[in-house]
């Protein structure tokens, strides 16, 4: 392996040898960084976090998971003045390289364009459970700025004793500090130039205020933007090694099918390929995809598979097997107050619906890909995924080696949306290349990616309810079976509540998905609402903000109702007015959509999405803006047409051509209302603004047609009006 510790992308993929010192290396590890650093500055700080997560794969990490106090490797500021800084989040298509170096330079007081970011390596960042759950900003940015803080105030500090002059009347500012009464000035590298931190972040240590912000607040365009939209960047399926081989996975015809029958013959004829066989994996690797894919065609193999149920028994199928789990996804969820009992017997009306959801793809832009090398007993490797380090702790339980002894190395990667969790691709790809000799690449296909990936969950939900005659709801009882409990307790203020999450025997593979199951939550809790809201004969805002004390909800309700101009007057036939909101992972978000339907043909246009966000102090608005709005637009698919289809343990729609995702053409006209709380801490948006698309919609479609939908996809085939 290469022992250079370069940061510039190449022909071969990024090599940083040597590693930051964190809770794995010894004292010697640490002088021996320092003393390669040379004249240059390193703040350093341990990140340790629990590694569960909402994808119910809770493996990987380390065994101390408290989040110590010390100053750790977060920031190294070199000789040339330039900052870099690490962290093991990584950068699956949200832009996070940019709000995080707006959080450093806002604290450090540095150019934006002088902070280089390192992410996602086990070797170089500290500890981190992962990207998900829109977690990145409210802790790691939180959390950079803190570091940033504490740097600055040690320079301020190193620059008072070597003037001894009151630290008082210095000024951090450009990346240099300034006696404010001498007018002399130094800049970081030159203050620090052959020195080392040591401390530890201080127990307070007030950060600049939301309202005084400088750098965070604006919008600042994208850090690698020009290499995005000129196809400069590279991602994990773009890395390359010398001497490297492509590898190609042999897929059994059906889920759960086994090995029976295996003839390699004809495989072993053709000059060059590797050929691993290790029970039911069967796998080639060889000089080009091309020739690995013709090898592959060569194995006659013969799989014995199990009867299993279709598509269209699935709601049935998850009402009638439960199961007990012991993982996020799988364990039960119930929370219940006041007593449903007498709420219903006080009641004037009573009502239950039951509302559906499919399994859904992720569909990223990038399937998954990895590149191996092994050196000896030591494992390098490329991929895309969101938990580099519990992609390392699959790939130690899968080779029986030490984690010490992995790397993994996450590239930017095209999009994951909570579907880049799991290391399968790693694994493959380090089977081969340990029987090769030779780094291997493995890239799916657009039909692995669909088939053999984790799906976004199936579910049922059961909500039934108690109300007065002015509107007041009295009681709530909402079941989830199988979706997930995320997003499941109402925000509506109701005296009386059962909500249970039933975890079910799973058809397919399914996993995290961006907003998880909070999508399926708030469909069927806005559409409920909504339906209520007909039978009280009220205004669906109305009625909603009679039932809601929360006021930043409220305000999010009332922003998007102005904005989207609510309470106007029909101005054709089969227009259609809905809105759908709610609260997750910090941030308050309202929809309102508008539909037009033709009844003769069943096409429903969505026209306008009118999305009023709130989620505390805003980073960077235009960032946040396409966030929401990309989250709008993929929201769409899920809420209109968007559904995995399967028999017998084969995915018939696993392709662009089969599946319907969003087009150029569905996408409506988009309208953003931030509420900017800069009296509140800054929260995650990578997921919120999903929750009240399909809610809206469906809402609206009832409004201009009297038709009520309560499946998610709602019209994968068109609307019947009968």
């Amino acid at each position: 392996m290469n022992d250079e510790l370069n940061f510039q992308s190449g022909l071969e993929p990024e090599r940083y040898e040597l590693t930051a010192p964190c809770r794995h290396h010894s004292e010697l590890d640490r002088r021996e960084f320092f003393k390669f650093l040379g004249a240059g500055i390193l703040i350093v700080s341990l990140w340790k976090e629990s590694h569960g997560q909402e994808s119910g794969h809770n493996k990987g990490g380390a065994a101390d998971e408290s989040l110590p106090n010390e100053i750790a490797a977060w920031l190294h500021i070199g000789e040339d003045g330039s900052v870099t800084a690490y962290t093991g989040k990584v950068e699956v298509g949200q832009n996070i390289r940019t709000s995080l170096s707006q959080a450093i330079a806002e604290e450090l007081h540095v150019a934006v364009d002088k902070i280089q970011m390192v992410l996602g390596d086990t070797k170089l960042t500290p500890y981190d459970r992962g990207t998900f759950g829109s977690r990145t900003t409210p802790e790691m940015n939180l959390q950079l700025r803190k570091v940033a803080s504490a740097a600055r105030d040690v320079l301020v500090g190193v620059a008072a004793t070597k003037w001894q002059v009151d630290r008082n009347r210095l000024v951090a500012s450009d990346g240099k500090i300034t006696d404010s009464v001498s007018k002399r000035s130094v800049e970081y590298a030159a203050l620090v130039k052959g020195k080392q931190l040591t401390e530890t972040l201080p127990a307070e240590d007030p950060l600049i205020p939301a309202t005084r912000w400088a750098v965070a607040g604006r919008s600042f365009p994208k850090v690698d933007g020009h290499n995005f939209v000129t196809g400069k960047h590279r991602y994990p399926s773009d890395q390359k090694l010398p001497g490297m081989l492509h590898g190609k996975v042999l897929r059994p015809p059906s889920f759960r099918a086994t090995l029976s029958f295996l003839d390699t013959s004809e495989a072993e004829k053709i000059a060059g390929i590797v050929l691993v066989r290790d029970g039911d994996f069967v796998g080639v690797a060889a000089p080009s995809p091309e020739l690995a894919s013709r090898a592959l065609a060569t194995i006659r193999a013969e799989w014995k598979s199990e009867v299993q149920i279709s598509n269209k028994e699935l709601f049935e199928y998850l009402k009638k097997n439960p199961v007990e789990g012991s993982g996020p996804l799988e364990s039960a969820f119930r929370y219940e107050t006041g007593s449903l009992e007498k709420a219903f017997a006080s009641a004037d009306h009573h009502l239950q619906q039951t509302y559906t959801v499919n399994y859904i793809a992720h569909a990223p832009l990038e399937p998954r890909a990895a590149l191996a090398e092994w050196s000896g007993n030591t494992l390098t490797v490329w991929t895309g995924t969101q938990r580099p380090f519990g992609v390392r702790l699959e790939l130690a339980e899968a080779f029986r080696i030490p984690e010490d002894r992995i790397r993994v190395l996450m590239p930017d990667t095209g999009s994951a949306y909570g579907g880049k969790h799991t290391g399968e691709a790693a694994i493959e790809a380090a089977r081969l290349a340990r029987a090769a000799k030779r780094p291997v690449k493995l890239c799916w296909t657009r039909e692995e990616e669909f088939t053999w990936a984790y799906f976004r969950p199936a579910g049922v939900i059961d909500v039934s309810s108690a109300m007065r005659k002015d509107g007041t709801i009295l009681a709530w009882e909402f079941h989830n079976y199988n979706s997930g409990a995320a997003g499941i307790r109402t925000f509506y203020d109701i005296d009386n509540q059962r909500i249970q999450y039933h975890p079910s025997r799973t058809v397919l593979r399914q996993g995290s998905y961006r907003a998880l199951a909070a999508t399926a939550n708030h469909f069927a809790r806005e559409s409920y609402m909504d339906e209520l809201a007909h039978w009280a004969k009220m205004d669906p805002l109305e009625f909603r903000l009679k039932n809601l004390k929360n006021e930043r909800l409220r305000a999010a309700f009332e922003a998007a109702a102005q904005k989207f101009g609510w309470g106007q007057a029909k101005a054709f036939e089969g227009q259609g007015f809905g809105m759908g909101g709610g609260f997750e992972k910090g941030g308050n978000v309202v929809t309102c959509a508008e539909v037009a339907v033709d009844r003769r043909s069943g096409n429903i246009n969505v026209v306008r999405l009118v999305t009023a966000f709130e989620c505390g102090a805003v980073v960077n608005p235009d960032h946040l803006r396409n966030q929401i709005e990309g989250g709008n637009i993929m929201a769409l698919g899920g809420a209109l047409f968007e559904a995995i289809e399967f028999q017998s343990g084969q995915i018939l729609n696993g392709r662009f051509s089969d599946y319907r995702l969003p087009r150029f053409s569905d996408v409506p006209k988009l309208e953003t209302v931030l509420l900017d709380r800069k009296d509140l801490p800054s929260a995650g948006a990578g997921e919120g603004s999903l929750v009240g698309v399909a809610p809206a919609i469906a809402n609206a479609i009832f409004d201009a047609t009297g038709v009520r939908l309560r499946s998610l996809p709602l019209v994968p085939h068109g609307l019947k009006i009968s």
